[in-house]
């Protein structure tokens, strides 16, 4: 693959860095730049997704034809780079690279007539509803049940890390609807309103302070049978499909990459026995082994996304992504806090977060969301399939163990 500009991809790079110069809201940009991935809320994100759409391209990875620009491979990574280094707030993962996908490749006519339109222009936010109490990475252990009666599923059980419930407007929800087959089999793909009655949340306030995951409860919540996608039974398959992208999507590249030039900046702004953290030896060669780690893993996530062949399957390809984009994010923000050095035990209240110009005196304004970003890191590994079921999938996907 050639990962060379060509000069209309350099084009399309000015063009991307102009629109967003002109069109980005100064106070998104601060806000993004200090609270990091997960903790920028629903109204941030919309608010940016409806700008992009004013010129087409709330919906990158998107095919043309459900209202996608039609971008290349090297234009979407360019798009996605560009506004990491804007310190844009990030694209909503739930609506795009998830529910969105499966809406629209498995979907009815009326489904998508429905649920892609408000994707794309910002006006819906979705929240996944996968994970329980006792089937996090073993989804097919879940327990909700979905039981149609007449023209609507009952929906009864729990979920748990449901990221943004609280401000989001549909979940799409793993449900089991038959019990009496294989576990994986008796799982349906189900869209629920979140406004439905029965439906419940209770928040969980993360080591990072703030609010962005729930527990979510349905009892005897009332659904559509038509907000079922596909066949009853086919939610397992919908699942793997939509994990693979998010699990290719963990990889976060391009996060990764804002956030080791923010630690870079940081290291030499800051002072270590006189003399500026960059110029400490140790310092300076594990900054150099985390660039290169990540600059191949850049080149991985490339070779997927251009559909390079392999020889592995997909899907242990894109949990060995998962693995090594997790464990670089949280080696960038450990090499924050290590630049930082005493700075990080100061406690910022979500108020301070939240604004720009509540910084304590004499506290330079990068210090912010440091510490939290790097303790909410510590889930990377966790979410979207742990750690070692991850290397589990590789082992049976990849090498037949």
């Amino acid at each position: 693959m050639d990962l060379t500009l060509s000069p209309d991809d350099e084009a399309f790079r000015q063009e991307v860095r102009a629109f967003i110069r002109d069109n980005l809201p100064r106070e998104l940009a601060r806000s993004a730049a200090r609270l990091g991935y997960l903790a920028h809320g629903r109204e941030r994100i919309l608010a940016w997704t409806k700008i992009l759409h004013t010129k087409g391209w709330s919906a990158p990875h998107w095919p043309k034809e459900y209202g996608g620009p039609g971008w290349t491979d090297m234009q979407r990574h360019i798009f996605e780079e560009e506004c990491w280094k804007a310190d844009a707030p990030v694209m909503c993962i739930s609506n795009l690279s998830l529910v969105g996908p499966v809406i629209y490749t498995y979907g009815t006519p009326e489904q998508k007539a429905k649920f892609l339109p408000p994707i794309l222009s910002g006006d819906v936010y979705w929240a996944q509803g996968f994970s329980e109490p006792n089937a996090g990475s073993d989804l097919a252990s879940l327990k909700t049940t979905a039981v149609l009666d007449g023209d609507h599923y009952v929906v009864n059980g729990s979920k748990i890390w449901t990221s943004g419930a609280h401000f989001s407007d549909w979940g799409f929800f793993l449900v089991r609807t038959n019990m009496e087959v294989k576990a994986q089999a008796g799982i349906s793909f189900l869209l629920i309103d979140l406004k439905t009655p029965g439906l419940t949340l209770r928040p969980i306030v993360s080591i990072d302070g703030l609010y962005h995951l729930n527990q979510t409860f349905l009892d005897n919540v009332r659904v559509p049978k038509e907000n079922l996608v596909g066949e009853p039974g086919q939610g397992w398959s919908f699942g793997k499909f939509l994990l693979e992208n998010e699990r290719t999507a963990s990889a976060f590249i391009n996060q990764s990459k804002r956030e080791l030039e923010k630690a870079r900046d940081i290291a030499k702004a800051e002072m270590k026995n006189g003399r500026p953290v960059i110029e400490d030896p140790e310092f300076s060669r594990k900054l150099a082994r985390v660039q290169i780690e990540l600059q191949a893993l850049e080149f991985s996530v490339m070779r997927v996304l251009a559909n390079e062949k392999s020889q592995y399957n997909s899907i242990a390809v894109a949990s060995v992504l998962k693995i090594c984009g997790s464990e670089l994010q949280q080696k960038v923000a450990e090499l924050q806090l290590e630049a930082l050095g005493p700075k990080t035990l100061y406690h910022f209240t979500e108020h301070e977060l939240e604004n720009p110009d509540t910084d304590p005196p004499g506290m330079a304004a990068y210090v912010a969301g440091r510490t939290a970003e790097y303790m909410i890191a510590r889930a990377a590994t966790i979410y979207g399939g742990s750690q070692q079921v991850q290397k589990t999938v590789i082992s049976k996907l990849a090498f037949g163990l």
